[in-house]
């Protein structure tokens, strides 16, 4: 094998051997047709070769381009995710904003008002048809007690008819079977605030001749435990005055959004808002 090789080696040394003394030792004319039959050959050779760099050059550019654009693909799959981590801080951020500002209102409300009171949030509404009413993260160990009132700082809510130990129920003053004793802030005419069956409230049992339009206030009277005087309940929409009847109602809008609810006071120990406090601190 060794010996068939190095044959092979000499042949080819003598061939180029012999090129080489034929176009520097030929007349001048000889290695000129050498030239003219070399120069067409070597088109025809160096096309493949040439094709063959140009296709080369093709594909690493084109594997370069595939590269780079996984790294860009990469770059924007890191892009997004840095993106929705930052969308969701920034509306964890914008809901912590709008709790602090609906907690700064109440804190106010509390102190300026309704001072005997404990906050609650809401974590539960009634999943049923029987009635209509929210559960609080408050109960017996933080001095909640059936027959409390509850309210925003923007007016009732309800009353607390069941408690447990670190929860309770309330039921809403939309509620056909909750009544609250109410007067009409305008004209001071006196009734009782009920929910009806349409998930609505209305107040009852106004005088026939009292005197009531559409936009009155209804505030609480302060007559019935559970509530001060004075707390806002509802707006008067429309009065119905039925012949015959010895009294007149009126259709209420509550004045708090019943169905946003969030956080809301729990009245422990009722006190008239239009009780003022001796200023001297002097006991009759």
């Amino acid at each position: 094998m060794l010996r068939a090789l190095s044959g092979t080696t000499r042949l080819i040394l003598l061939l180029l051997t012999l090129l080489l003394s034929v176009v520097f030792l030929l007349p001048k004319q000889t290695r000129a047709v050498l030239q003219a039959v070399g120069q067409p050959v070597s088109a025809v050779v160096f096309f493949p070769i040439e094709a063959w760099t140009t296709l080369e050059h093709s594909i690493i550019g084109l594997w370069q381009d595939y590269v780079a654009l996984r790294h860009v693909r990469e770059d924007n799959r890191l892009l997004r995710r840095d993106l929705e981590l930052l969308q969701r801080q920034n509306s964890d951020l914008r809901e912590s904003a709008i709790a602090a500002q609906r907690l700064a209102a109440l804190l106010e409300f509390k102190e300026q008002f309704v001072p005997q009171t404990v906050a609650a949030r809401v974590v539960g509404r009634d999943s049923t048809n029987w009635y209509s009413g929210v559960i609080l993260n408050k109960g017996d160990r933080d001095g909640i007690r059936p027959e409390m009132g509850v309210m925003t700082s923007a007016g009732i809510v309800g009353r607390v008819v069941k408690t447990g130990p670190f929860s309770s129920i309330v039921l809403l003053v939309t509620d056909p079977h909750n009544a609250i004793t109410g007067i009409i802030q305008r004209s001071r005419d006196e009734g009782i605030v009920e929910g009806t069956a349409q998930g609505k409230a209305r107040i009852k049992y106004l005088p026939l001749l009292a005197n009531i339009r559409a936009g009155d206030l209804v505030v609480t009277s302060g007559l019935t435990g559970g509530f001060p005087r004075g707390i806002v309940i509802g707006t008067v929409l429309t009065m119905q005055k039925e012949e015959g009847e010895l009294f007149q109602s009126a259709e209420i809008a509550p004045q708090a959004d019943l169905s946003k609810l969030e956080e809301v006071l729990v009245i422990t120990v009722p006190r008239s808002l239009d009780a003022q406090p001796d200023a001297g601190g002097s006991k009759s």
